[in-house]
């Protein structure tokens, strides 16, 4: 949520549009959904304003898109280790929760 509270208006916007596709289309292009390889289950949603791009990692829960709450702006060619490696953690932290009792449904 913090990341996206710091976003100029126009991304913010973008974030919404790609969020809202992935939501209504059956097979979302790759170029706003893919699968992380080398990882299990870890997404990353691409968001891309003018010559920014963003990303901001999930995964699916009982076919339902769980955003993570993780994203930053990419600025490399290749996905920093340091943020997949956060994303997994999340991701662990979230499902570990939900075994535990502890997660909403």
């Amino acid at each position: 949520m913090e990341f996206y509270q710091r976003q100029d208006p126009k991304v913010k916007i973008k974030i919404q549009y790609v969020l809202e596709l992935i939501r209504q289309v059956d097979r979302v292009p790759e170029k706003f959904l893919k699968h992380l390889t080398g990882t299990r289950g870890l997404y990353e949603i691409r968001v891309e304003h003018q010559s920014n791009t963003y990303r901001i990692f999930c995964c699916f829960d009982e076919e339902k898109l769980v955003v993570l709450f993780h994203g930053f702006q990419k600025k490399s060619q290749k996905t920093p280790l340091k943020e997949i490696e956060k994303a997994k953690k999340i991701m662990h932290d979230y499902f570990q929760s939900k075994n535990n009792g502890n997660g909403k449904n």
